[in-house]
């Protein structure tokens, strides 16, 4: 593998940007692969791995695409001490078991609606990192499940140009073909078939309608850094098609805020969930 594409595919799914460079702290606790903590939810045809801590009103928290919960580690640990957190791995991630020929958001929107009616949890908030945050605008236009409020880091309604940045769809690009190639050569270093489906859930989803988007009802915070894969008119555009909706726009930062700028990302949402949600309907 080509010394380039290798570091441009870990850039782009993140693993960078959880390097040790990164990760300011240390917790004590093995989010993501605690024994005592973790579970398994049997829904829709797989199995959904979770952990749960703290108490209090339920707050969902999605990881973003190829991670797992430990990507989140930062937001768990600064919100157990105010909610009842539930991390989750999405399918075909972590310790979550694919079960499937392909992925796609729908899918995994409706695999956290099951995870949330097989814990009876009356009403949630969410957190999702790009894909999770994918998959939080997707249960909320859905609606299956009641949600009382929403945040989402660098989101986006469609996979081409007009929403990402040029360099990050081609990144994109490159990892797709360098899967299939690894796959052809048979080699055995990593899983390259779910490493081709989430190239491909990359490439070519999701693909959200503003008709869509001004389905959801819930309170929504719009967050990605002004140096993000998202670029800062899509994040607009979003904003402009959800009637609850604020929308921050870090200074300073890129897509990887949740772990390299956590405190300023945890401040910021922790307001929006503490507070009541205030707009303007004539805007």
């Amino acid at each position: 593998m080509k010394a380039s594409i290798l570091y441009k595919a870990i850039l782009f799914l993140f693993v960078f940007q959880f390097s040790i460079i990164n990760a300011q702290k240390k917790f004590s606790t093995p989010y993501g692969n605690n024994k005592e903590e973790g579970k398994f939810a049997k829904v829709n045809g797989t199995k959904i791995y979770y952990e749960e801590y703290g108490t209090g009103e339920p707050l969902l928290i999605i990881h973003s695409c190829g991670t797992d919960i430990k990507a989140m580690e930062y937001q768990i640990d600064y919100f157990k001490s105010k909610y009842r957190v539930i991390a989750a791995d999405s399918r075909g991630q972590g310790k979550s078991e694919l079960n499937t020929k392909e992925l796609t958001y729908n899918q995994m929107a409706t695999d956290m609606e099951a995870l949330v009616k097989h814990l009876k949890l009356d009403t949630i908030n969410i957190l999702g990192w790009s894909d999770g945050g994918i998959i939080a605008l997707k249960m909320g236009i859905n609606n299956n499940v009641k949600i009382n409020k929403i945040i989402t880091m660098g989101a986006n309604l469609r996979p081409d140009t007009t929403a990402i940045n040029k360099w990050a769809h081609k990144q994109v690009r490159e990892m797709h073909s360098q899967s299939i190639k690894m796959i052809k050569k048979g080699d055995k270093s990593k899983n390259w078939e779910t490493e081709l489906l989430l190239d491909k859930l990359l490439l070519n989803q999701p693909n959200i309608t503003h008709t869509e988007l001004q389905k959801i009802t819930a309170p929504v915070l719009l967050m990605i850094g002004d140096r993000d894969i998202i670029k800062n008119e899509h994040a607009v555009e979003i904003f402009d098609n959800i009637k609850k909706s604020q929308l921050c726009i870090m200074p300073g930062t890129n897509h990887g805020a949740p772990r390299n700028n956590a405190k300023m990302f945890n401040e910021i949402a922790n307001i929006f969930l503490t507070n009541k949600f205030d707009y303007n309907e004539e805007n």
